[in-house]
Protein backbone atom coordinates (compact mmCIF):
# COMPACT_ATOMS: atom_id res chain seq x y z
CA UNK A 1 0.00 0.00 0.00
CA UNK A 2 1.14 3.61 -0.43
CA UNK A 3 1.28 5.55 2.86
CA UNK A 4 1.03 9.49 2.42
CA UNK A 5 2.53 11.31 5.39
CA UNK A 6 1.46 14.62 6.28
CA UNK A 7 3.85 16.48 8.78
CA UNK A 8 6.46 16.08 7.93
CA UNK A 9 5.50 14.94 4.12
CA UNK A 10 7.17 12.15 3.17
CA UNK A 11 5.46 9.14 1.08
CA UNK A 12 6.12 5.52 1.96
CA UNK A 13 5.39 2.15 0.56
CA UNK A 14 4.01 -0.67 3.43
CA UNK A 15 3.97 -4.33 1.72
CA UNK A 16 0.89 -6.82 3.20
CA UNK A 17 -2.55 -6.09 4.82
CA UNK A 18 -2.70 -4.88 8.25
CA UNK A 19 -5.80 -2.62 10.16
CA UNK A 20 -5.16 1.22 10.79
CA UNK A 21 -3.95 0.38 14.13
CA UNK A 22 -1.68 -1.70 13.70
CA UNK A 23 0.26 0.42 10.72
CA UNK A 24 0.01 3.45 12.97
CA UNK A 25 1.88 1.13 15.64
CA UNK A 26 4.37 0.09 13.24
CA UNK A 27 5.11 3.95 12.28
CA UNK A 28 5.04 4.55 16.03
CA UNK A 29 2.48 7.31 15.56
CA UNK A 30 -0.54 7.14 18.04
CA UNK A 31 -4.21 6.96 17.10
CA UNK A 32 -5.42 9.64 19.24
CA UNK A 33 -3.21 12.41 17.48
CA UNK A 34 -3.74 10.75 13.88
CA UNK A 35 -6.48 10.96 11.02
CA UNK A 36 -6.55 7.78 8.92
CA UNK A 37 -8.08 8.33 5.34
CA UNK A 38 -7.94 5.69 3.14
CA UNK A 39 -9.06 6.32 -0.81
CA UNK A 40 -10.34 9.56 0.30
CA UNK A 41 -12.10 8.10 3.00
CA UNK A 42 -11.68 8.90 7.44
CA UNK A 43 -11.23 4.87 8.64
CA UNK A 44 -11.78 3.51 12.34
CA UNK A 45 -8.78 1.88 14.28
CA UNK A 46 -9.95 -1.92 13.47
CA UNK A 47 -10.15 -1.49 9.46
CA UNK A 48 -8.35 -3.89 7.33
CA UNK A 49 -5.58 -2.19 4.64
CA UNK A 50 -4.88 -4.12 1.32
CA UNK A 51 -1.97 -3.35 -0.48
CA UNK A 52 -4.06 -1.93 -2.77
CA UNK A 53 -5.12 1.04 -0.86
CA UNK A 54 -4.01 4.83 -0.68
CA UNK A 55 -3.44 5.74 2.78
CA UNK A 56 -2.91 9.37 4.35
CA UNK A 57 -1.84 9.96 7.31
CA UNK A 58 -2.72 13.40 8.96
CA UNK A 59 -2.08 14.69 12.58
CA UNK A 60 -4.91 15.77 14.23
CA UNK A 61 -4.39 20.05 15.03
CA UNK A 62 -7.15 21.74 17.01
CA UNK A 63 -7.18 25.58 17.84
CA UNK A 64 -9.54 28.01 18.54
CA UNK A 65 -9.95 31.90 18.15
Amino acid sequence: MKVLLRNPRRELTIDGKRSVNSLLAELQLARESHLVIRNGTLVPGDAELTVDDVVEIRPVISGGA
